[in-house]
């Protein structure tokens, strides 16, 4: 039996890896106990609407986000043309455009009383009824408007597995007699599947855990469901039976694109493989390709950027008060301390994992980071259910025994928001954590072993000064993702605390599309760093 000294790095896993599995787990287990009326009630009237609809949205949003990121990153990858060097990279732009943001922009431009429609019936000297023009707040734009930003998913991952295909394939396929579009089908398609089948996946999950953009265009879903539910029938416990309905969805998803995969193996040979090179296209052609290419990043972006520009500028003496300036330290202040929390316990179960190299302690971390598959309006359920068990239990203790109230210790205080954040993005600073720990050799950890040092002092002088890199990547990337979550903030945060994400989603759901253009543009121009850093990461590791 091992000392107790040489379990703490067990126990240090266990224990913080069990407080983070709580809110799923807690989810899950609200099946076990329904609330017969309010679920009888749903199955009558809006349960099939919110099926229907969540997997129409992430369907449709997984084939959108196919078309257009299989398609750019086939050009991008194969082709050299005009302007390709540049695109290459802004085709990753749109992930700094949170959905949320884009719809209402989208909304206020071509809604009916916008400038699109506005100087339609202008210029033709029509007037309401005389024409027929799509509504975007529909399950149709919704789909329009994730697709537009969740493509780089796919765009990511294909491009590079386009570009790992080796140059031996092409040659050898057209002494076959295929053409290029016959190998595209036939070759290189196959051959980069499982890449695309985890950019559809990624994308239908964020569509699944999608509330701002559903809620504004008025779409029932599951997210929509749960704060109807919770907040609208002040039933908690069916909300949460709804949120383990909405898991049980997105996990199978997960089950169904591993099994997908399951008989698929690809293998490059060892030795440096010949990169095919870029084909020249006719002028006219790098023109149609260039055109193609840039056309997502427009729609995605550029348009509603300048869309915010044109709303904030105008306002922005006004809006620039101290108040902002309180919205502006409130999101950037809880995004760092989420941050930095989130990697403190990602470099705690990374090293954990390669010190002990066991179920007991991997099988936790795998099951804290199963958080990331997980809508934010789930976890929020998860977390503010046991928090306020023990709320009002430590309150009812206080008073029966101090005679005091201890009022909310942990339920709508910002313990339970990072509690909620550190659940949501553990696994994206988890991920760049472990990578970086992979690359260093187990001779260091030997030899700084026999040199004396423990293992913390491994960790803290060995370890995180190799790390740096992959540390600033992961402190960055959760930084982002908690600057633009909403639907657990918006659930969680205190009382009189507001963020720009939330404030963004007051203002757009009170329709004041210009008031919510400067917090919403705040949080893309910080969100543009990320994606920068990430199209150089990509250029290096390729070389292109």
């Amino acid at each position: 039996m091992l000392p107790i000294k040489a379990d703490i790095w067990r126990w240090s896993v266990l224990i913080p890896a069990l407080l983070l599995a709580m809110p799923v787990l807690v989810v899950f287990g609200s099946v076990l106990s329904p609330d017969i009326e309010v679920w009888r009630h749903l199955r009558q009237t809006v349960l099939a609407d919110y099926i229907i609809n969540s997997l129409i949205l992430a369907f449709g949003t997984g084939a959108g986000a196919l078309l257009i990121g299989t398609g750019t990153a086939w050009l991008v990858s194969q082709y050299q043309f005009f302007g390709r060097r540049v695109l290459q990279w802004l085709l990753l732009l749109p992930l700094a455009m949170p959905a949320y943001i884009i719809a209402y922009t989208y909304t206020g431009m071509l809604d009916f009383a916008g400038p699109v429609q506005s100087n339609i019936r202008e210029y033709f000297g029509w007037s309401y009824g005389d024409y027929w023009f799509p509504e975007i707040r529909s399950l149709g734009g919704a789909i329009l408007m994730l697709s537009l930003v969740l493509y780089p998913y796919v765009y990511m991952l294909a491009r590079s597995a386009f570009r790992e295909q080796s140059g031996s394939m092409l040659e050898a396929s057209r002494t076959l007699g295929f053409s290029p579009r016959q190998h595209f089908w036939k070759v290189a398609l196959p051959l980069a599947r499982p890449a695309l089948l985890t950019g559809v996946a990624l994308a239908m999950m964020e569509a699944f855990a999608d509330y701002g953009t559903v809620q504004y265009f008025g779409i029932a879903t599951f997210t929509t469901g749960i704060f109807r539910t919770w907040f609208g029938m002040g039933s908690q416990q069916g909300a949460a039976q709804l949120a383990a309905l909405l898991s049980s969805f997105v996990l199978l998803l997960l089950v169904l694109e591993q099994w997908s995969r399951r008989k698929i193996r690809y293998f490059y040979q060892g030795q440096r493989q010949q990169i095919s090179p870029l084909r020249t296209l006719a002028p006219a052609r790098q023109l149609l390709v260039t055109s193609l290419c840039l056309l997502p990043v427009l729609l995605g972006f550029i348009v509603p950027a300048i869309q915010l520009l044109n709303w904030a500028w105008p306002n922005a003496a006004v809006l620039l008060t101290a108040d902002f300036g309180k919205l502006v330290w409130n999101s950037f202040s809880l995004a760092a301390l989420a941050a930095v929390l989130s990697v403190v316990l990602a470099l705690l179960f990374g090293y954990a994992s390669r010190l002990r190299r066991d179920p007991l302690v991997r099988l936790p971390v795998r099951l804290a980071a199963l958080g990331y598959a997980i809508p934010g309006t789930v976890i929020a359920i998860g977390v503010m259910i046991p928090l306020a068990w023990a709320d009002r239990n430590i309150d009812l203790l206080a008073e029966q025994w101090f005679g005091v109230r201890t009022g909310l210790l942990f339920s709508g205080t910002l313990f339970a928001l990072l509690l909620a954040y550190s659940v949501r993005f553990l696994a994206v600073s988890l991920h760049s954590v472990e990578a970086g720990l992979e690359r260093i050799k187990p001779s260091m950890d030997n030899a700084a072993r026999s040199l004396g040092a423990s293992p913390l002092q491994v960790l803290r002088r060995v370890h995180v000064p190799l790390l740096r890199g992959s540390v600033l990547t992961a402190l960055m990337l959760v930084f982002v993702d908690v600057l633009k979550e909403l639907p657990a903030t918006l659930i969680l945060r205190p009382f009189n605390f507001n963020t720009l994400a939330v404030r963004t989603y007051e203002l757009a759901s009170d329709e004041r599309l210009a008031d919510a253009a400067l917090p919403a543009l705040a949080i893309v121009c910080v969100s543009i760093i990320p994606v920068i850093l990430l199209s150089r990461t990509l250029d290096a590791s390729r070389g292109s």
